[in-house]
Parts: structure tokens; sequence; C-alpha cells
């Protein structure tokens, strides 16, 4: 049996019971509720499952000796690891179970109140009763018998309702385990700046123990260095936080976008759910598939190309001697030599 939301009166003890009763995915009446520990929030068990499959989408093919795996709560973002079993393994929630049963069964007897029901404007005394699927919009039955609607196709309200809610809560799915994985890349990023900054700092001081070595002849040929590798750092370091900031951004849309589709999912009355819900869904998909933006690539952060070798300079300083007057010129002209190669 289908419930409607929203038929008692604003500020009711039953409506703030039915708004704890939601789930936070589907937005429906909790339906086989499991409880989230330690956060103690519920989920349905499906959802909690769809939720679990996004953050861990090989866990059907692992062994059953290996642990589930883990997501976030998505109300209050709490990290929940899984056994073996995964959100089968978290335990039922009855007592909602029970809440929910006495919930409806109060509800099925409290009719829907006159005046409640959006009216046509062109036939003030006829309900919004049925769809126009030609032009895209609720419509009465006077619509379609004399009225504009006539020549379109339409079908029932409920069922174009019904079908358009589980649309959108698809795409609040989808746009939550979206949020997962940039929040993922995020913190993969901010990791790679901290490394980027970690090596460089290493190679910093690897360069300047072999300068020190040379002593004062290699001083210039040492800060020159130092300064390209702290120009790689600088260069590296900005495209990565440029990066960061532009999954954020992303990001903070993203999140802005879920808030208002949550806002228009709770609309309980069809007619007035989709007169928006259709370009609210179509805004969803086209943020969804945009956004392709840019990631470093793999060893990004390393500075293996700055490692200076000097050993062959150490050995030359160490070969260094007063040169015999007879071979002066034998050794000057084994210099030139050494210079043209």
């Amino acid at each position: 049996m289908d419930f409607q939301a929203g038929i008692l009166q604003d500020g009711s003890p039953m409506e703030s019971l039915e708004k704890q009763l939601i789930c936070p995915i589907c937005l429906e009446m909790f339906s086989k509720p499991v409880v989230i520990l330690p956060c103690q929030h519920n989920l349905c068990r499906k959802c909690a499952n769809d939720v679990f499959q996004a953050a861990n989408p090989y866990w059907q093919s692992r062994g059953s000796l290996i642990s589930g795996g883990r997501f976030r709560c998505p109300s209050c973002r709490h990290e929940v690891l899984l056994d073996r079993h995964g959100v089968y393994g978290l335990q039922r929630n009855l007592l909602v179970e029970n809440i929910i049963d006495i919930y409806k069964q109060e509800c099925s007897s409290r009719p829907l109140k006159k005046g409640e029901h959006p009216m046509c404007k062109e036939h003030e005394d006829e309900r919004i009763n049925i769809y126009c699927v030609t032009c895209e919009v609720p419509t009465c039955s006077m619509c379609k018998v004399f009225g504009a609607h006539k020549d379109c196709e339409v079908a029932p309200l409920q069922t174009v309702f019904q079908g358009q809610k589980t649309e959108l809560n698809n795409c609040i799915s989808m746009l939550v385990a979206g949020n997962d994985r940039i929040q993922t890349i995020i913190s993969q990023l901010e990791d790679s700046c901290q490394s980027t900054e970690e090596n460089s700092e290493a190679a910093k001081r690897e360069l300047c123990a072999r300068f020190d070595a040379l002593a004062a002849l290699l001083e210039e040929k040492k800060a020159e260095l130092l300064q390209r590798i702290s120009q790689e750092q600088a260069d590296k370091t900005a495209f990565i936080q440029s990066l960061i900031c532009q999954y954020k951004e992303q990001l903070e849309k993203s999140s802005r976008l879920v808030e208002t589709a949550i806002q228009a999912a709770e609309e309980t009355g069809g007619a007035a759910f989709l007169m928006n819900a259709k370009q609210l869904i179509k805004t969803i998909v086209e943020a969804s598939k945009g956004g392709r933006l840019d990631k470093i690539e793999q060893g990004y952060e390393s500075m293996d190309a700055f490692s200076v070798s000097l050993e062959h300079l150490t050995e030359a300083v160490h070969a260094l001697d007063f040169d015999p007057a007879e071979e002066d010129e034998e050794y000057f002209d084994g210099e030139e030599e050494e210079a043209e190669e």
C-alpha cells in the first residue's frame, strides 16, 4: 500500500514522526532498516547495500575469508567498517519497523482533506488528476476531454509521479556516490601534495650534502640547481592545489544540487512535484556527465629527476696534482680534446 506524505497538518506530531522515518537515501519510509554502528543512524538495508557497493565495486568478487570493506554514513559521514557479510551483518532495527507499521495504520485511517489537492486553473472545480505526456505537464480530465489537451497522450498522474520520483531518487544516489569519489580524489591529491613537498625537501638535503663536499667551487652551481628544484616544486604544488580547488568547487556545486534535489523529493504532492521534477532531473544528469577535471599522472610528485651524481667530480678533484714542466703542453692539449668532446 502507498502512503502519501504530508497528509497531516503542518507541525503535527505525526508529521514530525514521519520525517524521522524517512531514509536519507531513497527518501521513502524505511524498508528493513538497519542500524549503522557506532553512529546509530538508520538506512534501508537495500539503500545501505547500494552505498556499500558504490564504495566497494569489487566486493562481490572477493573470497569469503576477506573482510567486507567500508563506506561512509550518508547522514554524518562516519566511516563504517563491515565484515565479510557486508550490510547483511548489520543489525535490523525492529523498533523502527514496528513504529513504521503503527504509523502506516494511523495514516491509512485519515482521508485526504479537501482543498489540499491542486486544482486546474482552466477548470476551477476540477482536480489535477492526469498527466499530459505530450506537453509534459499535469492537467485535469476536463482539459483532456474538452480543453487544450484533448488531442494529447495522457497517463495516470500517480504512475508518472512514482516514475519520476524513482528517477530522481536514483539521481540522488548517483550524486552521493559521485561525491564520495570526489572526496577520495581530493584526499589523494592532498597526500600527493604532501609527498611532493617531502620529496622536494629530501632532494634539497641530498643536493646540499653533495655540494658541501665540493666546497666553495660548486656553491654557485648548487644554488642554481636548488632554484630549479624549488621552481619545479612550486609549479607542481600550484598545479595540484589548483586541482584541489577545482574538485572542491565541483563538490560544493554538487552538494548544493543534492540539497535542492532532496528538497524537491520531499514534495508530497504529485502535481507540485512534477512541475519542476523533469528540469531538475535533467540538470542533475547534465551535472553528472560534465565536470571532467584533470588528474595528475602517476609519479607526478616524484623529484627523482633532480638527483645529481657527483662521484666523477670528486674523483677529478682527488686526481688534481702538480704536473711536470715537460708535460705542460701535452696536458693542455688533453684538456682541449676533452672540452671538444
